[in-house]
């Protein structure tokens, strides 16, 4: 973790040991699983719809407890999968991801976004400063006549001052490339890991564009 980071998030131990897949596989209860989209832009969330069927075939074996497409805001219970779409732009994502590692036992980044930060990251070279003049002060939408303001209001998360990918801020179990991945690759992987398999991602349905 950046010493940045370490300025910005309150720094703390969290669960980190993957549960064995052999373990996941025994539950005689549906297996939780949890999905979160932190900055980005859906893209992986389309993916996780493109399943399509093949989703359709675990549902005797999972229960989604908590999804982007869903205005659940908390996880309502504790999960065994978690997956997070994008990366860590504000204090509300910081938040939100730390809830998701207190409460998954397996935690997985999905897309370009959540595993390196992805476009929003490009702003990383430049001062937030001049982001904001740029977005506001200096817009070429911006209104004539009407005096440009940079928003602020203590309900706006407040904006950290580069965006992390998510294994910079917790400890991240497993990686999906992709921008976004197929659908059937999440499938794969979340289909390996509710019957008790090692996660085997042929290169084949993997990418990393």
């Amino acid at each position: 973790m950046s010493n940045v980071l370490k300025d910005e998030i309150a720094s703390h131990e969290l669960p980190a040991t993957p549960m064995d897949p052999a373990i996941m596989a025994k539950r005689e209860e549906k297996i939780q699983v949890a999905m979160i989209g932190l900055c980005g832009c859906w893209g992986c969330t389309l993916s996780f719809l493109d399943m399509d069927a093949g989703l359709l075939s675990l549902l005797d074996k999972i229960n989604i407890s908590r999804a982007s497409i869903t205005d659940i805001k908390r996880i309502p219970k504790r999960c065994a999968i978690g997956f997070v779409e994008g990366g860590v732009a504000n204090d509300e994502n910081i938040e939100t991801l730390e809830h998701f590692r207190e409460n998954c036992d397996i935690l997985i980044s999905v897309g370009a976004c959540a595993v390196w930060g992805g476009v929003p990251a490009m702003r990383n070279d430049v001062e937030l400063e001049a982001c904001f003049k740029e977005a506001y002060i200096d817009s070429p939408t911006a209104v004539p006549g009407i005096k440009p303001v940079i928003p602020f209001h203590e309900d706006l998360p407040l904006i950290t001052s580069k965006v992390y990918p998510c294994h910079e801020v917790v400890k991240m179990d497993y990686f999906l490339p992709g921008c976004p991945p197929e659908g059937e690759a999440i499938f794969k992987v979340l289909d390996d890991l509710v019957n008790g398999r090692e996660i085997d991602l042929p290169t084949s349905i993997n990418r990393y564009d």
